[in-house]
Order: structure tokens, then C-alpha cells, then sequence
């Protein structure tokens, strides 16, 4: 594959990383793949604002947190998102009108979120595939899914 995969992920992907206590929780697998170069992540400063925000409530040290947001400040694709980019699509939580401007904006691939709000849009959105961390490591790793679900 040619191109990279462009990703924005909602706080909550991030959010579930940190908190997962989980060896094979796919969201700390998608970070370390990001930290490997393994796809394009795309943040904006209004998800990072957020970020930082949950990060504190839930505990997070302060100087983790810090290093985090350097490794983003070094290693993510910053969008700028224009105040006009971000349209009125997700009345639940206004805060994530700002999630979707930034992937269309950032002519993002996959938009990673665990958050039902983002449910009526569809499956995709202005050619952004809206998912959970699950199916988007999947195409990271260039993996199928499973046809059969496990368990019942």
C-alpha cells in the first residue's frame, strides 16, 4: 500500500489506551502502531484541549500527560479546522462537531470513536469511515475481519 491511512481519533480511543489494563487492548495496539509510523494521526487543537481535560479526570499524571501532547505535538498531523468548517451535525454532544470537521477537514480516512453520538451519521461521513478502534486496527494491520463472531 502506497498511501498511509489518515486517522483522527476521538478522545475516548485515547482515553481507553490509557486506562485499558488489557496486553491486547486494540487501542494501545493502535497507539504503538501510530508511535511505529504506521498511519498518519490527525489531531486539532480542540481535541487535544479535550484530551488533556478527560486525561486530568481520570487521574492521569500530569507529566504523562505532558509527554503525551509532545509526542503529538511531534509526531501528529496538526489540522488547522476553520471556525466555518465545523457544522452543527451531532446535537447530543456539540463537542464532536469539532471531531468530524477536523477528519473532512483532514481528509481523514477513518474517524475512531467509541461514542454512539456519531451513530446517525452512518458508517461514513464526507468519504471519512466513522469506526471503532477494533475494525480501524484491522486495516492498520491489513487484516479481515473475522467472518464469524466468537461466543455468542
Amino acid at each position: 500500500m502506497t498511501d498511509r491511512l489518515r486517522a483522527v481519533f476521538d478522545t475516548n480511543v485515547f482515553v481507553s489506551a490509557y486506562l485499558s489494563q488489557s496486553p491486547t487492548s486494540p487501542t494501545q495496539e493502535l497507539i504503538n502502531r501510530w508511535l511505529a509510523n504506521e498511519f498518519t494521526l490527525l489531531v486539532c487543537d480542540a481535541i487535544v484541549d479535550e484530551l488533556i481535560e478527560k486525561l486530568v479526570v481520570q487521574g492521569i499524571d500530569h507529566e504523562d500527560i505532558e509527554l503525551f501532547v509532545a509526542l503529538l505535538d511531534t509526531l501528529a498531523e496538526w489540522v488547522d479546522v476553520p471556525d466555518e468548517a465545523i457544522v452543527q451535525l451531532v446535537p447530543a454532544d456539540t463537542d464532536d462537531d469539532v471531531v468530524i470537521a477536523c477528519a473532512v477537514t483532514g481528509s481523514a480516512d477513518f474517524l475512531v470513536t467509541y461514542d454512539p453520538h456519531f451513530a446517525p451519521l452512518g458508517e461514513t461521513y464526507q468519504g471519512v469511515k466513522i469506526t471503532k478502534a477494533l475494525p480501524f486496527l484491522w486495516a492498520v494491520r491489513g487484516d479481515q475481519p473475522p467472518t464469524e463472531a466468537v461466543g455468542g
